[in-house]
């Protein structure tokens, strides 16, 4: 007798899926070719990239690495590849590469900004990926003060001097704190160490270094360039923004109305003015205002200016995360009975600093670019060295292969920026979409 149910009783066995919906074909067929609309855009789009590496990949290849000048690049592409024919000439990368890199720093003290790059790396890599030992965390105490000795070189007593600032600092919190509260320990705090370096630390790293002299060369700031210069600056403001963004952050959102207004008015000054325009004050208005016979380094100024910039973008992309938390956080928090400083610490600031994880980063890899603006006020990153070089009898003329090796510098360091940021995302991910 026939079974009529209209429930299915024994299983079907399993069949393989259809070419055309796995693998390759199926991929294409998801994402290229779903609609006619997306069909089209997708042979226009394949056109396109035709066309443009069509021009492109024989101008790359067919390419001179041994000349010694534009005139010779352009003779042995046309020995090569028929007359008329027209390629890269690498060569100027070849010759100039330690240059760009480098800018004029000494040649046999290359090793110093080597070491310098090694050891910045060496000490954010801890902070960067928790997997590594706690014990390297050590190096991220030590490279603010022997990154700048490396690169400057000098007397060892300046940075030690510097270091010192940070105990005396750190003694006088621990020491008007047992006695008033925090804010007056916070206040001794700082003032303790800026009152060290602004009118102690100099003399005294003189007095030790007439006793017992030890540096090595010293090396001005006007021979700095190159992307040496660029990562230079970039890492400075990157490392120091971020800490200055969040009390910025913090200090906005005060009830305190002395502390809120100063914070919002540092934050919607800075962001008002363009940053060369700060860049132009750091290079000329500011000895304006220093006492007669002070000499404030170019490079450091730089420095402070393009930190601050940062730290006011930066101060605006963590108050959108704090304002993107729900207020039952804050409330967790008081129920625990932590102070405002431990809620932050604990509760708040781990939420923010997550959330606002991919505009903290769009906002590095922007202030790394920016450090190309430099070159307006005359140090020469790796643009200002590319015109230097242009000036050059035997390269005027030659554009695209100079700007061509610098972008891809910049690029590989912002990529690196930008896949980590997602690393992180990813990591710190506790929800399902």
């Amino acid at each position: 007798m026939a079974d009529i149910s209209f429930v299915r009783t024994e299983m079907l066995p399993e069949k393989t899926p259809p070419a055309t919906s796995v693998g390759l074909i199926g991929w294409m067929r998801e994402n290229l070719f779903s609609g006619w609309f997306n069909s089209i855009l997708t042979v226009v789009s394949l056109g396109f990239i035709y066309y443009v590496l069509a021009g492109v990949l024989p101008w790359m290849f067919q390419s001179s690495w041994t000349a010694n000048s534009l005139s010779q690049c352009r003779e042995a592409i046309s020995a090569a590849h028929g007359e008329g024919a027209s390629g890269a000439c690498w060569a100027v990368v070849r010759e100039r590469y330690l240059q760009l890199i480098y800018g004029f720093y000494p040649d046999h003290l290359y090793w110093r900004p080597n070491i310098a790059f090694l050891l910045t790396l060496a000490a954010l890599a801890p902070i960067l990926f928790s997997a590594l030992p706690r014990k390297m965390l050590w190096l991220a105490v030590v490279a603010p003060f022997a990154v700048p000795w490396l690169l400057w070189g000098g007397s060892a007593w300046l940075p030690l001097s510097a270091a010192l600032g940070f105990v005396l600092g750190y003694g006088a919190f621990r020491g008007v704190s047992q006695l008033n509260g925090s804010l007056a320990a916070i206040i001794a705090g700082v003032a303790a160490p800026v009152l060290w370096w602004m009118l102690l630390a100099g003399p005294f790293a003189a007095l030790v270094q007439s006793i017992l002299p030890v540096g090595i060369e010293p090396v001005e700031s006007r021979a700095f360039g190159g992307f040496m210069l660029s990562i230079t600056i970039g890492v400075v403001a990157i490392v120091c923004s971020l800490p200055i963004g969040i009390v910025l952050a913090l200090g906005r959102q005060s009830n305190l109305l002395i502390v809120r207004t100063l914070c919002i008015g540092f934050i919607e000054f800075v962001r008002g003015v363009p940053l060369i325009t700060l860049l132009f004050v750091a290079s000329t208005l500011l000895n304006i205002f220093m006492p007669p016979g002070t000499n404030f380094d170019i490079i450091l100024r730089v420095m402070i200016m393009v930190t601050l910039f940062a730290s006011a973008y930066m101060a605006e992309v963590i108050r959108g995360g704090l304002a993107a938390l729900p207020k039952g956080q804050y409330e967790a928090a008081d129920s625990l009975g932590l102070d405002y400083w431990k809620a932050q610490r604990l509760i708040i600031m781990p939420q923010a600093l997550k959330i606002s994880i991919p505009g903290i980063v769009s906002t590095f890899i922007g202030v790394f670019k920016d450090t190309t603006l430099v070159s307006i006020i005359g140090l020469l990153d790796p643009l200002g060295l590319s015109n230097a070089i242009r000036a050059d009898a035997n390269w005027n003329g030659i554009v695209w292969e100079l700007y061509g090796f610098i972008a891809l510098m910049f690029f590989i360091f912002c990529f690196s920026m930008s896949r980590y940021s997602m690393f992180l995302e990813r990591k710190l991910q506790t929800g399902h979409r």
